[in-house]
């Protein structure tokens, strides 16, 4: 018989871009995590300058080139950005499933991006801007905790324990 490994919590990030803020999503959007359980351990409004911009894509012109960097980095730094630390089970994959398709176009009614966007690939290369796509989420565990500890000091986040929590942890 296998042995069950041990489920922990886990830590993501996720940034609600400057479209969310400025479209005032940040609520709506929040109240999905909290809705799947999911608890907010940090949480602050920032604006990114270009070098923290860069920090944080740090391997994004690398992948995608510079020009998407270049858009990108000029979306993000257009207006403020929230950023969450959300804790939970598969809160990486959780939160991904929620947020949606990179491309709102393609993502399924139910997610964040696909009920409060609809801007596509198509739509970023015709108008030259990046894509509005209303959140960040970290792309796996790794990515997950560099940047958590990229936007958070340790003292920044937060232990406590929620109702959901007696019946999940």
């Amino acid at each position: 018989m296998a042995q069950e490994q041990e489920q922990t919590a886990e830590r993501t990030l996720v940034l609600l871009k400057p479209d969310a803020v400025v479209r005032g999503f940040a609520g709506k959007i929040i109240a999905r995590f909290e809705d799947a359980a999911l608890k907010i351990v940090g949480i602050k409004m920032k604006r990114m300058d270009a070098d923290f911009t860069r920090r944080h894509y740090f391997d994004l012109e690398e992948r995608l080139g510079t020009e998407v960097y270049d858009l990108t980095a000029a979306f993000m730094q257009q207006g403020p950005v929230i950023a969450l630390v959300l804790e939970g089970f598969d809160a990486v994959a959780t939160v991904r499933k929620i947020v949606g398709s990179t491309y709102p176009n393609e993502a399924p009614a139910g997610t964040v991006r696909g009920d409060l966007s609809h801007y596509s690939k198509g739509a970023s290369v015709a108008s030259g801007k990046a894509v509005a796509n209303l959140v960040h989420a970290s792309g796996n565990r790794e990515e997950a905790a560099q940047e958590v500890e990229l936007w958070f000091d340790k003292d920044e986040l937060h232990d406590y324990r929620t109702l959901a929590e007696i019946f999940t942890y």
